[in-house]
């Protein structure tokens, strides 16, 4: 069954968002989960990709991407009109929501796009939610708008000043740890690095972190053992354990070594596929 893509634009430098019709899984989705597509079932590789919203009376949900590898950069190129051959999910474990009182949703970059829904859903679970959005620049910052509408306070960081407060999200996250009323969970989704460090600051607070480790999830189905991470030293599986862990008990060193084994093959597969559109004459 053939996915038809609504409208797709793009956010930032290399970051692309995309409506399309996918009606069984925009009615069964739930925050944190995520999807499979493959966009030409004879031939293109199969990613997972977080679900970053969905409308289940239109029967569409909302993928936001990374252009990095091959076939991210084939589905940028798509247009409105396009279909992809096929989309798989709902899949994962959901975010446990609930009314835990204050809580605080630290997005890095891309990682804004799976934290949107679970930072909407705490809000109506009666939350109040405080978000640190942050990024290399001030054009890299995403869903600053659609954040704004949910969340009780909303900081916005990035490494060079250019926009916001120049700082990294860790900053305001101690802060936001040292006040008198302090969160009672904290959410935190983006690069690993950055992962880690948010889960170093919290944790002489004793405050629950919670992690989605997505980003290096390969096949989505348990099968290719890709996403392999030590969490509590126990050897876990994003795909179908997570991909939501409590991040005080994963090891990020380990995660990032994986996480580059893959660095150079994702990166020569993108120039192959460049040269073959300029070959095509595709690249105007």
């Amino acid at each position: 069954m053939s996915h038809k893509i609504l409208s797709i634009k793009q956010l930032s430098q290399d970051v692309f968002t995309a409506e399309i019709e996918a009606k069984l899984i925009a009615q069964a989705r739930k925050p944190g989960q995520f999807v499979i597509i493959s966009i030409n079932n004879d031939y293109s590789e199969r990613i997972p990709l977080t679900i970053a919203g969905a409308d289940a009376e239109k029967g569409t949900i909302r993928l936001i991407w990374q252009r990095v590898g091959k076939t991210t950069a084939e589905l940028a190129d798509l247009k409105a009109g396009d279909e992809i051959s096929g989309i798989v999910g709902p899949l994962g474990n959901p975010t446990h929501l609930e009314n835990f009182g204050t809580v605080v949703c630290v997005g890095g970059g891309i990682g804004n796009a799976p934290l949107l829904p679970i930072a909407t859903g705490l809000k109506e679970a009666g939350n109040k939610v405080i978000s640190i959005l942050g990024a290399r620049n001030k054009e890299l910052v995403i869903l600053e708008d659609e954040f704004s509408k949910i969340s009780d306070e909303l900081i916005v960081t990035t490494d060079d000043g250019s926009y916001g407060r120049k700082a990294l999200v860790t900053e305001p996250l101690k802060e936001i740890c040292e006040r008198e009323e302090k969160p009672d969970k904290i959410f935190v989704i983006g690069p690993a690095i950055m992962m880690k460090f948010c889960c170093k600051t919290t944790e002489p607070y004793k405050i629950s972190t919670e992690v989605s480790l997505n980003t290096i999830m390969v096949d989505g189905t348990g099968m290719c053992g890709g996403c392999r991470v030590e969490v509590g030293g126990k050897a876990k599986f994003v795909c179908v354990d997570g991909p939501e862990f409590d991040g005080h008990q994963v090891n990020f060193d380990l995660m990032m070594k994986r996480l580059g084994a893959y660095r150079d093959l994702e990166q020569q597969a993108h120039e192959a596929y460049l040269k073959h559109k300029c070959k095509l004459g595709l690249d105007q």
